[in-house]
């Protein structure tokens, strides 16, 4: 069963939790990705490479109008053409024009989560424009129909014979359950694409100031060809990406790449700098970057600058045990899932109440802050939202209520007291009772006690009198 996007939180939250196939598919997955990050971290000083990583990225949120000044002054001088968009509408229509005034028919694109979130696919389709995704998790999903699940592992929700019926249907291949047969399939089919393409787009994982340099983490080489073959090349990158030097993005590239995938490095780190130079032998002959806010200055200034730290590892969904029971698309219509998802969806929405249900989508367990490669408290900004969401009022009616009855007789003892000797009675009872009957199918029910607290605290009392006098 599929889980609808669209559908309210609860809704998406039971549809998950019946898809065998899907929780079998997360739980393999998340589990090993979780394997090879700890065997990675275990070679070396982890907590010096997160105490680094977070100074780093802290340096670049403080000082980010002059760093944000500094990289648009560089790519300029580099040859590049910058444009900033306050929002999804302006960074899309940047895109459509500059694909009008060059007659695009094609677009080849790299994962990029920020053109989730704009929806930039949907805009260049109904444009008339063919998008090919070419990441082989992008590319599975696109042709799924579907979108992506993980920040790091689009199609991490899918088993291999989910994908082996997938290639089947779309790309008339024969079935098979080989990683390499697939790949090689998905790879005959995206090699004509790289080369008939008139515009390549990507995201960014980090924008370097101090060169004007974009910088793109892969590990199957697509990431190269979108940058360099098509004539065009754009870039999108959150204001957020930007970093001062490139020993900074340097260290944050081995730090995302033990925590995404256990690698010391990955594969590829592609590093643009402007478009092709005379002399040069390949190259686009433009290169765009657009600068995008959609929300960053706000998160920014409602006091939540720790999220703005996220270099998009994953390493916080792979270990959160919700996500891991529900996978992304229960978070709803959000390139961004799990805790940091939780956290992003929120803020980055006009209006709380749109995605009011995500803070509470977390146990607080804690996991999540232990593993991010900045340190960032992740449990804090959930604990913060979910204050926000009670202020506003956006919380579940039945649960305001239930609130304010036990405020009231928290505070009258009489009230209290007559509680108490209820439960004590209704006690056996109460599991077979809603909701404490669905809670019980998976968990035991504690006895209440034979005697209350509050005359155990009095025979206490009245024996210390006793013995006092």
């Amino acid at each position: 069963m599929a889980v609808d996007v669209g559908a309210p939180y609860a809704t998406r939250v039971r549809q998950a939790l019946a898809d065998d196939g899907m929780r079998t598919a997360l739980d393999r997955a998340t589990g090993h990705l979780k394997e090879r990050r700890d065997r990675a971290m275990a070679e070396i000083d982890e907590r010096r490479l997160r105490d680094e990583a977070g100074a780093v990225r802290r340096y670049a949120i403080e000082r980010l109008p002059d760093l944000l000044e500094q990289l648009e002054a560089n790519l300029i001088a580099n040859g590049c053409h910058v444009h900033w968009a306050r929002d999804a509408a302006e960074a899309v229509g940047v895109v459509l024009e500059i694909a009008r005034e060059h007659e695009v028919g094609d677009v080849v694109k790299s994962k990029s989560m920020v053109t989730e979130e704009i929806g930039l696919n949907e805009a260049l389709e109904r444009s008339g424009i063919d998008v090919v995704e070419t990441d082989l998790g992008e590319f599975i999903v696109q042709l799924a129909g579907e979108s992506p699940s993980h920040i790091l592992a689009p199609v991490i929700h899918k088993r291999v014979e989910d994908i082996a019926e997938i290639f089947r249907i779309r790309l008339n291949t024969p079935r098979t359950t080989s990683p390499a047969a697939l790949c090689a399939a998905a790879r005959r089919e995206l090699r004509n694409e790289f080369l008939v393409a008139d515009m390549g787009i990507s995201g960014c994982n980090f924008a370097i100031a101090e060169t004007g340099t974009i910088c793109v983490i892969t590990n199957e080489g697509n990431g190269r060809m979108v940058t360099s073959l098509p004539r065009v090349y754009v870039a999108i990158a959150g204001i957020e990406k930007v970093v001062r030097s490139a020993e900074d993005a340097v260290l944050l590239w081995q730090a995302a790449t033990r925590n995404a995938t256990g690698q010391n490095v990955s594969v590829y780190f592609s590093m643009s700098s402007g478009p092709r130079r005379r002399g040069d032998t390949d190259g686009p002959e433009e290169m765009h970057v657009i600068l995008l806010d959609n929300g960053r200055s706000r998160i920014l200034e409602r006091g939540y600058a720790d999220a703005a730290l996220c270099i998009r590892c994953g390493a916080c969904i792979d270990i959160c045990p919700v996500y891991r029971e529900i996978g992304g698309h229960a978070y709803g219509r959000t390139p961004y899932s799990g805790p940091i998802g939780a956290v992003l969806t929120p803020l980055l929405d006009y209006d709380i109440h749109a995605a009011r249900d995500l803070p509470f989508a977390s146990s607080l367990c804690g996991a999540c802050r232990d593993v991010c490669p900045v340190k960032i408290d992740l449990p804090r900004l959930l604990l913060d939202l979910r204050s926000v969401v009670v202020e506003r009022g956006a919380s579940p009616v039945g649960e305001r209520a239930a609130i304010r009855a036990y405020s009231t007789v928290m505070r009258r003892p009489a009230p209290y007291r007559a509680l108490a000797r209820l439960a004590g009675w209704l006690g056996p009872l109460a599991g077979l009772l809603p909701p404490l009957s669905t809670w019980k199918r998976d968990r035991g029910l504690p006895r209440f006690a034979a005697r209350r607290f509050g005359a155990l605290w009095r025979e206490r009392v009245r024996d210390e009198e006793g013995a006092a006098g």
